[in-house]
């Protein structure tokens, strides 16, 4: 009974810190991933769009898809805790020994080159004949993007997108090594004030899974409404019953 007591007075004593926590864990991977979401939205069209002929353009095109492609690959390629110390402390080495704010310093940190992949990969996954189809009937690149092709690509890889959500979640405990007051830098301050190391960290980790859940769950939700009714009929023909196709979804099997 000591250990739940112990856990009980973690929340009474402890909630501002444990509520200001959770409150800038979720406004960081929110922003975060937004953020990163309309960058992989920027970078995915640039880098799946025709070549142009013009040279000048060509040239930059190819430029400024290599320094994507840099971007996406050191971002790849490193862990994120380091990530944090460079930009941060690299941002005051050449600034002369001025800081970003805090809280900023989180959401370019979070918001890294993942989703740029998501994103070009969900365009390339459409059919070709789409976007042969958008250009025979006079659309441009553009056009074709944002009235064909990404409809279909959000619908998509909304499930990859809210995986990254919850990844962001958990990956920004790691921002405690700069000094952001997020939710497992409040874990270590509360556990130097009561010395109860385990019963901190087990509520800090409850925490954290009721936080992915709710937000797992909520995104599902989302999903199954962007799929639509589960029957629906096609009409063949506005003046004969005959042509109306009904069709019903199957339903997934579960293992």
């Amino acid at each position: 009974m000591s250990f739940f007591n112990d856990v009980l007075n973690i929340l009474k004593q402890y909630y501002p810190f444990l509520l200001r926590g959770v409150g800038y864990t979720l406004l960081i991977s929110l922003i975060g991933t937004v953020a990163g979401f309309l960058i992989g939205l920027l970078t995915g069209m640039l880098r799946t769009a025709p070549m142009p002929k013009n040279p000048v353009r060509r040239f930059f095109r190819k430029l400024l898809c290599g320094i994507i492609a840099v971007y996406v690959e050191i971002f790849r390629g490193t862990p994120m805790m380091v990530q944090a110390m460079v930009i941060y402390w690299g941002y005051a080495f050449a600034s002369g020994g001025n800081t970003l704010p805090l809280i900023p310093s989180g959401i370019i940190i979070v918001s890294g080159a993942y989703m740029a992949e998501i994103v070009r990969g969900g365009i390339i996954s459409i059919d070709k004949g789409q976007f042969e189809g958008a250009s025979a009937v006079g659309m441009t690149h553009s056009q074709t993007m944002l009235h064909v092709i990404l409809p279909q690509v959000i619908r998509n890889i909304l499930p990859s997108v809210s995986n990254e959500f919850v990844i962001n979640i958990k990956d920004t405990s790691v921002l405690n090594v700069i000094g952001v007051t997020e939710l497992y830098y409040f874990a270590g301050v509360i556990k130097r004030q009561n010395f109860q190391t385990f019963q901190t960290y087990l509520v800090v980790c409850v925490i954290y899974f009721i936080l992915t859940f709710s937000v797992t769950r909520l995104l599902r939700f989302v999903e199954k409404k962007l799929d639509g009714d589960a029957n629906y009929t096609v009409f063949g023909s506005q003046s004969d019953p005959n042509a109306e196709i009904h069709i019903k979804k199957e339903e997934p099997v579960n293992d």
